[in-house]
């Protein structure tokens, strides 16, 4: 792909020094191109949840920058991936989710296709009547499978087969919340949702990790979680976000709370984190519940937000938990204004990708190195080819 690269040495300055990214990086489709392959397809991408497939043989499409994606419960219990097309002639397999019962059969010439991706049945393929042919090798031709790994609950897929695994690229964050490796169960229909906004996805992110704007934007939030009780999170080229020391449970009126998860440090009783697990996935971690919300980049400047609640047990009160579904709603649909308006100011051509407050921006700095580190790799890989 040939594309004129923005310069990013600003970005990569320290931050009582660096520069945003520039504007082409939120506006510009050759540039959105270029990030989905060195940000998204290059690393481990948040794509789903375990619970949109939640029964063996639970089949559901999906498309992710565009790629047709089959997400699949398979007979063994095992959640995976392929690309949703037939090896014969690229047809799509699965136009909307279903059970699939015995094989996963092509609509256009019958290939079908077992839920562990091997091609069993090529009907009439060496002529009627004739189901084989010697060139047709069944053993070859299986479902293309992408790269996955199942951590949180979220399925993450590595597209282009290339990077690390994924304990070793996120090892920082396995290690800070291991104590948090615990059973987590989704919280069913009234626990997911989902957001449009009409934003470049990397604005959510740089939003989601960062507190400075709690007053202004989330005053109910700050009323008790105030901007002084929160404190930075900063794993260079791995993730940034954001804690806080005073976290509120959720009381039912019946005096219902949610169980907490076994075997937590004292101090989670009253702290909470949020991070942005990069590139995509935003993740929140209490003593009684977590979430994920999951970015999905539609186009350049439009983003669809799907977020998911888990608990410490698959038991929960229902007024309580729709009431928190809600509550969490309510917070991050308060930022939508702000995204969509750093949108729609990236059409300033005076705009110079913004300086940082030293002192309150340093996770969305730390993204904004990371996303320009990312691109910086990639394009010297291009370049010695």
């Amino acid at each position: 792909m040939t594309t004129a690269h923005t310069t990013l040495n600003d970005v990569r300055q320290p931050i009582d020094r660096a520069n945003g990214l520039p504007n082409a990086h939120y506006t510009d489709p050759n540039t959105f191109a270029e990030e989905n392959q060195a940000l998204l397809i290059d690393g481990w991408a948040g794509l789903a949840v375990t619970a949109d497939v939640p029964e063996i043989g639970d089949a559901v499409p999906l498309t992710f920058l565009g790629i047709p994606l089959l997400l699949i419960r398979n007979k063994s219990d095992q959640v995976r991936v392929y690309q949703n097309i037939c090896r014969h002639r690229g047809m799509i397999l699965v136009d909307a989710p279903r059970k699939i019962e015995g094989v996963i059969r092509c609509p256009y010439h019958s290939w079908c296709y077992s839920t562990e991706g091997r091609l069993v049945t090529t009907p009439h393929v060496g002529g009627p009547g004739q189901n084989k042919h010697d060139s047709i090798e069944r053993n070859d031709l299986g479902l293309i499978e992408v790269r996955s790994h199942v951590w949180r609950e979220v399925v993450w897929i590595n597209i282009s087969g290339t990077a690390p695994s994924f304990e070793e690229a996120q090892a920082p964050l396995l290690e800070r919340w291991a104590e948090f490796e615990k059973p987590l169960y989704h919280g069913g229909a009234d626990s997911a949702f989902e957001l449009t906004v009409n934003c470049n996805w990397k604005l959510a992110v740089e939003n989601y990790c960062e507190s400075y704007h709690l007053p202004w934007v989330h005053p109910g939030l700050n009323s008790y979680s105030r901007l002084e009780d929160h404190y930075h999170i900063e794993e260079p080229s791995a993730y940034s976000g954001q804690g806080t020391y005073v976290y509120r449970q959720l009381t039912g009126e019946n005096g219902a709370v949610f169980s907490d998860f076994e075997g937590l440090d004292p101090k989670w009783d009253t702290a909470a984190e949020y991070i942005a697990a990069f590139p995509n996935v935003l993740l929140g971690a209490q003593r009684d519940h977590a979430f994920a919300i999951i970015l999905v980049p539609e186009a350049v400047d439009r983003t669809t937000e799907k977020v998911h609640l888990f608990y410490a047990s698959p038991e929960t009160d229902d007024a309580l938990r729709a009431a928190n579904t809600e509550q969490w709603k309510g917070v991050f649909e308060e930022d939508i204004f702000v995204v969509e308006g750093m949108q729609s100011g990236r059409a300033a051509p005076g705009f110079d990708g913004g300086r940082f407050s030293p002192a309150m921006d340093g996770p969305t700095h730390l993204f904004h190195d990371w996303v320009a580190g990312r691109l910086d790799t990639h394009r010297t890989k291009l370049a010695a080819e």
